[in-house]
C-alpha cells in the first residue's frame, strides 16, 4: 500500500511540478441542458472532442450511476437505439410532432387543451419526454416565457390523462425548461411537488439546481439540504457524499467539491478510492498539483492502491502535461501491477499528447497499443486523427482513416468531421462535399458541428453557392432548422 507515496514522488512530484494547468470552461449554463449546443462551449468541443473529457470524467463512476447525469445528444437518430422497434420509434415521433405543433398554435382565440384532447393520442413517457425535449430545443430561439408556459400547460394535461404518470425525469426536463427560461421560481414549485408527490430527488435533481445557484452561499446551503433529506436516492454509493462529490465534478464545482469534502471528513465519513480519484481530477483541473501529490500519499496511507480510473486520470495529467517518459514508467508500473492499460487509458494519453502537439509520441504510444494486443476503437483512431489535422498532416490523418475502416472500425460523426475540416484547411473543398455525402450514404447522420464546420469554410472561400446547397439540403431533410439563424446571411 505504500506504492501510491513511492509513485508520488518518482513519477508524478518532479515531473508535474513544471505543469501549467490551462482552466477550460466545461460547464456553462447550456450543460443543465439536453442540446449539443455544449459542442460550441469550447475549442476542443467545437472539434467535437468534449466527449474526451466526458469519457475522462465518467470513467471513474459506476455503470449503474443515475444514467440521466449523462447530457442527451442534440441528434434525434440517437434516441432510436433506446427502443428496440423502429416502428415505435417512428410512431413516437409521429406523435411528439403532432402534439408540439398543437402547443405551437396556442394563442387568443385557440383552446390548446381541447385540440390536445382531440388529437386522440395515447400519452406514453416517450412522447412526453419527445415533446418536452422540442421544446427544450427551440428554447434559446424563441421567447422563453412563451416556451416555459407552453411545456408547463403540456405538462399539466399530460398528467390528467388516463394511464399515464410523470417519471422523476420527465421533472428534470420540465426543471430544465424553467432554468433555461429563467423562471427560477416555478422551477423551484416544481421540485416541491415532485417531492411532496413522493418522488425521490436524484443526482440529476442535484445536478440542475447546483447550476442554479450562482452564489457559494446557496450552492453550499443546497448541499446540506442534500445530504440531510430522506428523500435524496444517493445508491449505488454507501453515503450522499459521494454522489454529490461526483455530480459537482461533473458540473465543474471544483472549488465546492474541496468544501464537500471536508463536510464529508467533519461528519464522520471516510473517504474510498472513488472520494480520492474525484478529489484528484478536481484539484488537477484547479491548477494545485502539489495537493495531488498530498492526495496521492493519502490514499496510500488510508490502505488503497490506484485502481484503473485513477491511472486514467494520472495518464490524462501526464500526457496534458507533455511527460511521454513519466506516461511509459506509468503503464509500465501498470502491468506490473497487474493492471492492463486498455484502450481508454492509451486514448487518454494520445489525446493529452496531441493537444501538445506531439504527434511522435502520439505515433509511438499507438503502436504500443498493437504491440500489447491492444485493440484502438474510434474514439482513439479519431483522437489521433483529429490531432494529424490539427498539426497540418492531411496525409497521415488519410491514411489513418482508411487504417480504421480496414481494422473494421466505423467512423462516426467526430472522425467524418475532424476529415472534413481537414480537408477545408487542405482547400480541397470538393473532397470535403464528397465526404458529407460518404457519411450520409453510410447511415452516420451529420451534426450541426459538420454542417456548420462545412459551411463556414466554404464561405470564408468565398464558395457562396456550394455553401447554399448544403443549408438548403439540411433544412429539406429537417435538419437543425431552429438554428438555422445561425448562419446569418442564408436566404431561403
Amino acid at each position: 500500500m505504500n506504492f501510491v507515496a513511492r509513485f508520488g514522488s518518482r513519477v508524478l512530484l518532479r515531473p508535474l511540478c513544471c505543469f501549467r494547468f490551462v482552466s477550460r470552461a466545461f460547464c456553462n449554463h447550456s450543460s443543465c441542458r439536453d442540446s449539443d449546443d455544449n459542442s460550441s462551449s469550447s475549442s476542443s468541443c467545437r472539434d467535437g472532442f468534449g466527449h474526451i473529457e466526458r469519457l475522462i470524467r465518467e470513467s471513474f463512476q459506476l455503470s449503474d450511476f443515475d444514467r440521466t447525469m449523462e447530457v442527451d445528444n442534440d441528434d434525434e437518430n440517437k434516441n432510436s437505439c433506446d427502443f428496440s422497434s423502429k416502428k415505435l420509434f417512428e410512431t413516437t415521433c409521429r406523435n411528439a410532432d403532432r402534439l408540439f405543433n398543437i402547443l405551437r398554435q396556442d394563442g387568443p382565440g385557440f383552446n390548446v387543451k381541447s385540440a390536445l384532447d382531440e388529437s386522440n393520442i395515447r400519452i406514453s413517457g416517450l412522447v412526453v419526454r419527445q415533446v418536452l425535449l422540442k421544446i427544450l430545443k427551440i428554447i434559446d430561439y424563441e421567447n422563453r416565457t412563451v416556451c416555459a408556459r407552453l411545456a408547463y400547460k403540456f405538462f399539466v394535461w399530460s398528467s390528467d390523462q388516463e394511464f399515464y404518470r410523470h417519471t422523476v425525469n420527465t421533472y428534470h426536463l420540465l426543471m430544465k425548461i424553467f432554468v433555461a427560461a429563467e423562471e427560477f421560481k416555478a422551477m423551484w414549485r416544481v421540485v416541491d411537488e415532485m417531492t411532496e408527490k413522493g418522488y425521490p430527488t436524484t443526482a440529476r435533481t442535484f445536478n440542475i439546481l447546483i447550476c442554479c445557484c450562482r452564489e457559494v452561499g446557496l450552492q453550499r446551503t443546497l448541499v446540506e439540504k442534500f445530504v440531510r433529506t430522506k428523500t435524496f436516492n444517493y445508491r449505488p454509493f454507501k453515503h450522499s457524499y459521494n454522489a454529490i462529490l461526483l455530480c459537482l465534478l461533473n458540473v465543474n464545482q471544483h472549488r465546492l467539491v474541496e468544501w464537500v469534502y471536508q463536510q464529508m471528513l467533519s461528519d464522520g465519513h471516510s473517504p474510498d478510492v472513488l472520494t480520492f480519484n474525484i478529489l484528484i481530477c478536481a484539484q488537477y483541473r484547479l491548477g494545485k498539483l502539489d495537493n495531488v501529490h498530498r492526495l496521492l500519499d493519502e490514499m496510500g496511507k488510508s490502505g488503497f492502491s490506484p485502481d484503473c480510473h485513477t491511472y486514467n486520470i494520472l495518464l490524462h495529467i501526464l500526457g496534458k502535461g507533455h511527460r511521454p517518459l513519466a506516461a511509459l514508467h506509468l503503464l509500465n508500473h501498470m502491468r506490473e501491477e497487474g493492471v492492463h492499460p486498455s484502450s481508454l487509458h492509451f486514448t487518454t494519453l494520445i489525446d493529452g499528447l496531441s493537444r501538445y502537439g506531439d504527434m511522435d509520441a502520439c505515433k509511438y504510444f499507438f503502436d504500443e497499443m498493437t504491440k500489447n494486443d491492444v485493440k484502438p476503437d474510434v474514439v482513439c483512431y479519431t483522437v489521433l486523427i483529429n490531432g494529424y489535422i490539427a498539426a497540418g498532416d492531411l496525409e497521415k490523418a488519410q491514411r489513418l482513416f482508411d487504417d480504421m475502416i480496414v481494422d473494421g472500425q466505423l467512423p462516426n460523426v467526430f472522425t467524418y468531421n475532424s476529415m472534413i475540416r481537414g480537408l477545408c484547411m487542405a482547400e480541397k473543398f470538393d473532397e470535403a462535399c464528397c465526404m458529407l455525402k460518404e457519411m450520409e450514404n453510410k447511415g452516420c447522420t451529420p451534426n450541426f458541428l459538420v454542417y456548420s464546420n462545412l459551411i463556414s469554410n466554404l464561405r470564408m472561400a468565398g464558395k457562396l453557392s456550394e455553401a447554399h446547397e448544403i443549408m438548403k439540403d439540411m433544412i429539406e431533410k429537417g435538419q437543425y432548422v431552429h438554428r438555422i439563424s445561425r448562419f446569418k446571411t442564408y436566404r431561403k
